[in-house]
């Protein structure tokens, strides 16, 4: 018969005395056939926590960025009432300049703008310019500060592309419009 084969030991043939056949040790192995022992692969731990933390903050600064960026548009009616009209945010806000309200003091302008019956006071830190007088439609943007809101620009002369998408804002401020003027 066969001679046995210490554990561990490479499985080569072995021939019977008697027939000459070769015969093959299918006992199983435990480890390696040299007896070594495999070193343990090493993972790269620093590479992969690095990454994880440039992609957290990446996401991080995206989301800051995206929201800083937005500015919701309201009429002067809907803000406190509407949902992103909050008076904790920066908004883009278009009401009609009350006539007799627009004030110049030291080159800052304060004035008046209202839509659908709500009015809200707004200080601008400059000139208009442009086409800006009472009784037109303008869109301010800015942030409140307590109930004034704090103007960083006035847009008064509107794009096609804004009177396309706000057809029916646009048609009632310039009724309200309107009625400012034929009451002067």
């Amino acid at each position: 018969m066969n001679d046995p084969l210490p554990p561990n030991e490479p499985a080569t043939g072995s021939t019977t005395a008697s027939t000459g056949e070769t015969t093959t040790d299918l006992r199983p192995r435990t480890g390696p056939a040299d007896g070594a022992t495999r070193a343990p692969t090493k993972r790269r731990w620093l590479p992969m926590v690095v990454l994880g933390l440039v992609l957290v903050a990446g996401g991080v600064i995206v989301t800051q960025f995206l929201r800083s960026a937005v500015d919701y548009y309201c009429n002067v009616d809907e803000v406190g009432t509407r949902s992103g009209c909050d008076a904790d945010r920066r908004l883009r806000i278009q009401g009609v300049v009350e006539q007799g309200t627009v004030e110049s003091v030291g080159g800052d302008t304060d004035f008046v703008i209202a839509f659908n019956g709500a009015s809200l006071p707004v200080h601008y830190d400059g000139e208009p310019g442009g086409i800006f007088k009472e009784c037109l439609p303008v869109v301010v943007h800015g942030r409140f500060d307590g109930d004034t809101f704090l103007g960083d620009r006035v847009e008064v002369k509107h794009s096609d592309e804004y009177v396309a998408v706000n057809d029916d804002r646009l048609a009632e401020a310039d009724d309200l419009a309107d009625s400012c003027e034929s009451g002067a």
